[in-house]
């Protein structure tokens, strides 16, 4: 075995300790040499991963939050493990959508973009999402990283001129983007579909192969012109892709959807956009600019590029060819085609190395049914803020996470069900009914041996099948364990019922002896549910007078400790709360 300078430091703390308590007969504390033996035996993993970055033309609605809270708990999860677990994300800054909307309300797409990413990260910080990084695709790293790239590609000679015929709109006098073309899937007949890809089927194509294409600008029928444009010559990576594909990088389901479209055969890739277009022009060229699905994933580069400048980080040492760090992406599935083939390829041919990972989620609906603004069930983040906890969101997104490629549905019965009934009515009924004996008999002092022991070491083991089940992206049954867990602790407080025992004075040492043993439970519980709750496990860590959870603290329990007066930490969900939220959505 090698050790790191660190593991050597640790290894000589434990050498040093062992030799204090010896000569200065302090006693030898197993706990602390095991703390410090975990350390050791622990590889801290070198991480960095991102989210697919939010459009910066409009707010946040829930459908992203699905995304970002998975991503959040994962990463919160890593660094309560003590690895080196790097988050970075930002605003997907370029494009005619944005263009066209500066356009509408008489601003620059600049100051459109600044005012987005104000209202994203306001958004995200209410959530508890916390990135280590977060940028804009509109600024000079992503500008010389996207040229860069480029011109790498350009040198191997992956870079292809031609001549096409695209989508014009005759009224407004432009070229129309793929996102401003609207009509029927080539592919798969599916009515309303944009013009580069199909949200039913995940088809990619051109805006041209639409079946009764019209201009989402103006509802003109498009009309085809002639420019000249630059290809991405993808196919010539088709034989990488196929093998990194299959290398468990992907779902299982992911993979053989790529499959699918390795049967119909790659096709060049256009990079390019003509003018009018808000984005960075293309080197030796006058009217033309990267489109923004090349920038856009180079964004998540130049976000990293951005904290290894404030950091002191090596920005090789997580994006070089032969970095040994893992890199992991969070993506939507109606965007994986870009992020699974192009994004690859586009790595590859720039001598960067290829992510880790790829996991990929499912859509958002609501009771039901696809977001929609007239049934009042397309809800912004800041509508959501307005009237309920954010919290509520985090444990019930999830309590259905389950890290397939499934679409996930909020329910609002179901909604207020698991929050009042889990979070409510067993989480926090166990401190609740706990610390009122302590504080009332005890001076708020805990006991100084553990009832029950076992039960203390049981739950230790579902601590370590919850951390599991939090890194395999399982946040479901780690949701059911911590909740079956719950419900042992609540029939232990039951079946001892300490308010019988606190009417007899002789008894009451019985009682502080249950009530310790449930908030230590309890801690070992609430250490479980700090990646999804991390506002609530931060009052849970004062109401204990503790310090900050983490999944080895939590191995030595509380005892002869001193506990603050309990707050109440969660209340019931109300449905007039939603009701509202919905009439005004």
């Amino acid at each position: 075995m090698h050790l790191c300078l660190a593991e050597i430091s640790i290894a000589v703390s434990i050498i040093l300790y062992l030799n204090t308590a010896i000569t200065t007969q302090m006693g030898y504390n197993p706990t602390i040499c095991h703390l410090l033996c975990d350390k050791i035996m622990t590889q801290v993993r070198k991480m960095l991963v991102t989210s697919a970055l939010p459009y910066a033309n409009g707010h946040l609605h829930l459908g992203h939050l699905v995304e970002h809270i998975q991503t959040d708990i994962w990463v919160r999860t890593h660094k309560m493990l003590g690895h080196q677990c790097i988050s970075v994300c930002g605003d997907d800054a370029h494009g005619t959508p944005i263009m066209l909307k500066a356009e509408q309300l008489g601003i620059s797409p600049e100051r459109l973009t600044t005012e987005m990413k104000k209202s994203h990260e306001t958004d995200f910080d209410a959530f508890g999402i916390v990135y280590d990084s977060y940028y804009t695709t509109h600024s000079s790293e992503n500008q010389a990283l996207a040229e860069k790239i480029y011109a790498q590609l350009q040198a191997r000679g992956d870079i292809v001129k031609k001549t096409i015929r695209q989508a014009y709109d005759p009224e407004k006098n432009m070229f129309l983007p793929d996102r401003y073309v609207k009509g029927t899937c080539p592919k798969c007949g599916a009515s309303d579909q944009y013009g580069d890809n199909c949200e039913a089927c995940g088809a990619t194509y051109a805006p041209t192969d639409l079946v009764d294409a019209v201009s989402a600008i103006s509802g003109a029928k498009p009309v085809e012109k002639e420019s000249e444009h630059y290809f991405f010559d993808l196919p010539r990576y088709e034989r990488l892709l196929k093998e990194w594909t299959r290398q468990g990088h992907l779902q299982t389901e992911v993979a053989n959807k790529l499959d699918e479209w390795f049967a119909s055969g790659l096709k060049q890739w256009d990079i390019s956009r003509d003018a009018p277009y808000f984005g960075f022009l293309i080197p030796g060229t006058q009217d033309k600019y990267f489109y923004v699905w090349l920038d856009a994933p180079i964004g998540y580069m130049a976000s990293f590029q951005k904290y290894c400048e404030q950091e002191g980080i090596s920005f090789a040492e997580f994006w070089g060819k032969d970095s040994t760090a893992e890199l992991y992406h969070f993506v939507g599935k109606d965007i994986v085609y870009f992020h699974a083939l192009f994004w690859p390829a586009l790595l590859a041919g720039s001598d960067h190395r290829l992510p880790t990972a790829i996991f990929t989620h499912g859509f958002l609906t609501v009771n039901g049914q696809k977001m929609s603004k007239s049934r009042g069930t397309f809800i912004e983040a800041r509508r959501y803020l307005a009237h309920l906890h954010p919290e509520y969101l985090r444990y019930y997104f999830a309590a259905k996470l389950n890290g397939r490629v499934d679409d996930l549905d909020l329910n609002f019965e179901d909604f207020v069900q698991r929050i009042n009934s889990d979070l409510v009515g067993k989480v926090v009924n166990i401190a609740s009914r706990c610390a009122g004996f302590i504080n009332k008999h005890f001076s708020q002092q805990l006991a100084d041996s553990l009832k029950e022991p076992a039960f203390y070491e049981e739950l230790l083991t579902v601590k370590n099948q919850v951390s599991d089940a939090l890194v395999a992206r399982d946040y479901a049954y780690a949701i059911r364990l911590i909740m079956e867990s719950a419900d042992r602790i609540n029939q232990y407080i039951d079946a001892n019922k300490p308010w019988v025992l606190a009417k007899d004075p002789e008894r009451l040492p019985e009682v502080q002896a249950i009530c310790t043993m449930g908030l230590n439970l309890f801690r070992i519980l609430m250490t479980c549910l700090k990646p999804v709750l991390p506002k609530m496990a931060t009052a849970v860590e004062v109401f204990l007078n503790d310090e900050p959870l983490t999944w080895s603290r939590v191995n030595t329990p509380l005892l002869s400790h001193t506990i603050n007066d309990f707050v109440p930490l969660m209340v019931r969900v109300e449905k007039e709360k939603i009701d509202a939220m919905l009439a005004e959505s």
